[in-house]
């Protein structure tokens, strides 16, 4: 699998035509941005990548921190919401070498034994999960001779097993290593990347060689335990 770590080779450098409106709130939509950055006010360069998801048609954004303060997610709603979507975006910055407490609270209730996975669990089957991140050091750093010690493919199994427990595709993330101290023009151009990108969805030459996930089985064995066992984990 590539992982994109900036311009796309297939993605020309010509200026485009600005986004069109962005989709309502509770509309139906092809894409769905799960954003979550726990201060936007100092953010660099995910801010600029959530602005530009806003002004994408058919894109549905969904500010995590700014719904949910308080970290009481509706599953209800964002099932619902998820549902609709052909291709679920993950926006946010790698935090030790994860994602954002609130992101991974939405996994814990929204991705639930018999919705997203387990028997009967068929609501994002044949759908797409791209991951959008941004780490704070260079890509250099993501190597097994620096301080992260790892190349950063490493800490990506989460994700891709997280979308094959439920059936999804795992596209080829979308990275900006350094996005503290990464020049200007490299900033645009990533956001610029990211816009196209969600303009052009599913039409990307590199989907055209990934292969459909089926959804992983999970037997009733296994299901997860509720009520007053779930203390015996």
């Amino acid at each position: 699998m590539r992982y994109v770590t900036g311009m796309a080779e297939s993605i020309k450098q010509a200026p485009h035509a600005p986004l069109p409106a962005p989709v309502g709130e509770g509309q139906s939509s092809g894409i769905l941005v799960l954003a979550a950055h726990p201060n936007w006010r100092e953010s660099r360069v995910n801010k600029r990548l959530l602005e530009a998801a806003r002004g994408g048609g058919g894109v549905q954004v969904r500010d995590l921190y700014a719904l949910y303060p308080d970290y009481d997610i509706d599953t209800g709603v964002e099932q619902a919401v998820a549902q609709q979507a052909r291709l679920v975006v993950l926006l946010h910055p790698i935090q030790w070498y994860s994602m954002p407490a609130l992101l991974k609270l939405w996994l814990d209730e929204v991705l639930t034994y018999g919705w997203a996975y387990g028997p009967g669990g068929t609501a994002l089957q044949g759908k797409d999960l791209w991951l959008v991140a941004t780490t704070g050091g260079p890509e250099s750093s993501y190597h097994p001779q620096s301080y992260n010690r790892y190349f950063f493919e490493a800490f990506l199994p989460p994700y891709e097993q997280t979308a094959a427990l439920c059936g999804m595709r795992f596209l080829p993330p979308l990275l900006l290593h350094g996005a503290h101290r990464a020049h200007e023009d490299a900033v645009a151009q990533h956001v610029e990347v990211f816009a196209d990108r969600l303009r052009t969805y599913p039409e990307w030459p590199e989907i055209e060689d990934l292969l459909a996930c089926p959804a992983c089985e999970v037997p009733t064995t296994d299901r997860p335990l509720s009520g007053a066992d779930a203390s015996a984990e």
